[in-house]
């Protein structure tokens, strides 16, 4: 077993990261946007209902819910991940290349980390992070 994985598992029941799942109104834009745009790749799909990609660990569930309340009406509660990277600026760049809904640029925070936030189509928000 890989280091990092055996370090996930030192209790019994500790957890690990599998997936977010997200409600999205229009499910073949949402995909397009995080394949195309975000760099995830396509791992399973569910007909029409269901798109799961993936990127490094992080994998994404996208389900098709066309009468979902919109993420972008419910504030700071649309904020869903926060992900660890190596080089948040080399990503904010690959990003800006592809015309991601950057939020924020990278900046330095108090708490220790260079932060920014990154918008999908739908109005779902998620942080991506660098410990300085």
């Amino acid at each position: 077993m890989p280091v990092g994985v055996a370090r996930l598992f030192e209790q019994p029941n500790d957890v690990r990261p599998h997936a977010f799942i997200l409600a999205v109104p229009d499910l073949d834009r949402s995909v397009r946007y995080f394949i195309d745009v975000l760099g995830f790749q396509p791992e399973w799909r569910d007909e029409d209902n269901w798109q799961s990609v993936v990127r490094g660990e992080v994998r994404m569930m996208l389900g098709r819910c066309p009468d979902a309340p919109s993420p972008r009406d419910i504030g700071d509660h649309s904020y869903f991940a926060y992900l660890l990277v190596d080089d948040v600026d080399a990503l904010h760049t690959q990003f800006l290349g592809k015309g991601a809904l950057i939020l924020r640029a990278p900046e330095d925070k108090p708490w220790g980390r260079r932060e920014m936030a990154v918008a999908t189509p739908d109005g779902h928000r998620m942080m991506f992070g660098k410990m300085i």
